[in-house]
């Protein structure tokens, strides 16, 4: 099912239920999509003001960008899904089966393909939402700094969907891989939306 057609209140209600997806990686997307759309939405609020004649083009162009952005985000919510299906099936292998722990392995790094790719996604995000915090409209600069902690949050929920599932792989070599790639997105990218938010809160006398 493509939650993402639902209304938020039925996703809500599934997301708390039982049922195996959406979960964790999901709800990341979503709210990375939602964090985006907060960026965008300060370049929507910039272009075509006299003010900001100087940036439109490069808000223009920007804002292109977060809408396919946005709309890859929101298309991860369902692949989640999807991608997390063979490792839910592989947990209900008979444990003497000889061929559960390669079928195990290739479904963990399966389901570890989805989140990194949010994380991805959510880090290109945040670039773009701190040249809209600088360059755009100053009406909606508060909205740059909710994008902003949108993302961040997203990052971090993608980054524990990573490493829950690297934890159980038997190949060390691939989990480290990911798990450092994962820390380098977080390191870096954690610290410029904190920046962003505290230029956008300084900008309040806060």
């Amino acid at each position: 099912m493509d939650m993402t057609m639902e209304t938020s209140r039925k996703f809500v209600e599934v997301l708390a239920s039982d049922a195996p997806a959406p979960g964790g990686g999901g709800a990341a997307a979503l709210v990375g999509a939602i964090g985006t759309a907060l960026g965008n939405m300060v370049g929507s609020l910039t272009v075509g003001k006299k003010k900001y004649a100087d940036v439109e083009a490069e808000i223009i162009d920007l804002k292109a960008k977060c809408d396919a952005l946005q709309k890859e985000l929101l298309d991860q919510v369902e692949a989640d899904e999807v991608n997390f299906l063979p490792l839910a099936k592989a947990y209900g292998i008979p444990k003497d089966d000889p061929n559960r722990d390669q079928i195990m392995e290739e479904a963990i790094i399966i389901a570890c393909s989805v989140p990194m790719k949010i994380m991805e996604l959510c880090c290109q995000a945040i670039e773009y939402i701190a040249v809209f915090a600088e360059k755009g409209s100053r009406l909606a600069v508060s909205d740059a700094g909710c994008g902003a902690v949108c993302c961040k949050a997203a990052l971090q929920a993608a980054s524990l969907n990573v490493f829950i599932n690297t934890k159980s792989l038997k190949n060390r070599e691939v989990a480290e891989q990911m798990n450092a790639k994962a820390n380098a997105m977080m390191d870096k990218y954690c610290a410029m939306a904190d920046a962003i938010f505290n230029e956008v809160k300084a900008g309040f006398g806060q």
